[in-house]
């Protein structure tokens, strides 16, 4: 019992303490906004028991929690070993997406195996993928530009499979990660703008020439021409922001939730806001800042180089992620289906950013015993 005791004890002397409280209130947030704004509803929707997706929440947060707990607790040379191992478990998962994979409103992103829940391989995946291409772009005694072409020829394959589901938004997500890395790297920025150029030009040719990706063509033109009439989840996610006001309409008087079908994942901001006002949507955007802060304070003091890599594509995932949802919700991006991290409902994307914290929360760790 002392051992344990001496084990959290380090733990908890150990870690950024600054980290481990914003993340806790974050998820504190997620499972109120579940409670009081969208479990009822969605559950009305499906006939099921009112408090159903708060339980689910509250299960797949709690389960968060714990990968959270001995992630941070692994030595830092075997969670990176491990991450290897569980990178190549992911990626045979994502491998079989296309094969068994069960398709949801015209996309087949996830997989439904024997007793474990439905799952998305790509929310377990980037985290791992971060550690991968880090441990690549850290290799000694190798050429750099060699290094750049080995981390291509993991990220290529993802891409493919992503593409084939069809799944542009994380293409692009996990895209913009590696190509985070690979400039933190010192790379040449000649070769960096060729290396976006060819991602741009990648996406325009898939968005308007390739016919499965018609529905993000329409999508782009819907957002660029406000009169089209096929806005209509941005019309009311942004009306919903607009009518909440400064200070918000009140627990339960909110109405987006029940006027489209995915409020509680890719509009919870919305619906935050419309019952709880801008003023705690500021609050919640503050709370991502100090996140952010607290991780790159610790990579500038960072010496180890693969750690910092590791670091600023945990960090580039949480961001990115929070920007796309957070500009869908205010009309600023076209509508993709993206969680807001922490908040939203949903077991993949709850585990995933679960698995980043505590990777991240490992990484800031104090050198102290």
């Amino acid at each position: 019992m002392n051992n344990y005791f001496d084990t959290f004890y380090d733990w908890w002397k150990n870690i950024d303490k600054t980290i481990f409280l914003v993340i806790s209130l974050l998820f504190s947030l997620g499972l109120f906004f579940s409670l009081v704004s969208t479990s009822i509803i969605a559950s009305d929707k499906l006939n099921t028991n009112s408090y159903y997706f708060f339980l689910k929440h509250l299960t797949f947060v709690s389960i968060g929690i714990f990968l959270i707990l001995i992630l941070s607790l692994l030595d830092q040379k075997i969670l990176i070993k491990l991450s290897v191992v569980l990178f190549l478990i992911s990626f045979i998962s994502l491998f079989l997406v296309p094969l068994i994979g069960v398709e949801v409103k015209g996309s087949k992103r996830w997989l439904d195996i024997g007793l474990l829940p439905r799952f998305q391989p790509i929310e377990t995946l980037k985290p791992f993928f971060v550690i991968v291409i880090s441990l690549i772009i850290s290799l000694e005694r190798k050429n750099l530009y060699l290094k750049y072409l080995m981390s291509s020829a993991v990220l290529v394959p993802i891409i493919i499979l992503l593409l084939s589901q069809p799944d542009l938004g994380q293409t692009l997500l996990i895209i913009s990660v590696w190509l985070a890395i690979i400039f933190v790297s010192g790379i040449n920025l000649f070769l960096f703008a060729i290396s976006l150029s060819t991602v741009c030009s990648l996406t325009l040719f898939l968005v308007f020439l390739v016919p499965k990706f018609e529905y993000i063509r329409i999508r782009l033109m819907s957002f660029l021409d406000t009169s089209s009439g096929n806005n209509y989840q941005a019309d009311k996610a942004s009306d919903a922001i607009s009518s909440g006001g400064f200070f918000g309409k009140g627990i339960g008087e909110g109405t987006l939730n029940s006027r489209i079908p995915e409020a509680h994942t890719d509009y919870i901001i919305s619906v935050i806001a419309e019952e709880f006002g801008v003023i705690i949507l500021i609050g919640i955007i503050l709370l991502y800042l100090v996140f952010s802060y607290r991780v790159l304070k610790k990579i500038n003091f960072t010496k180890n180089n693969n750690y910092k890599l590791i670091l600023v594509g945990s960090i580039s995932i949480i961001l990115l992620q929070t920007f796309i949802h957070i500009g869908v919700n205010i009309r600023m991006l076209p509508t993709t289906g993206m969680t807001m991290p922490f908040i939203s409902y949903g077991g993949s994307s709850i585990v995933g950013t679960s698995i980043l914290t505590g990777i991240i929360l490992n990484l800031t760790k104090r050198k102290l015993n």
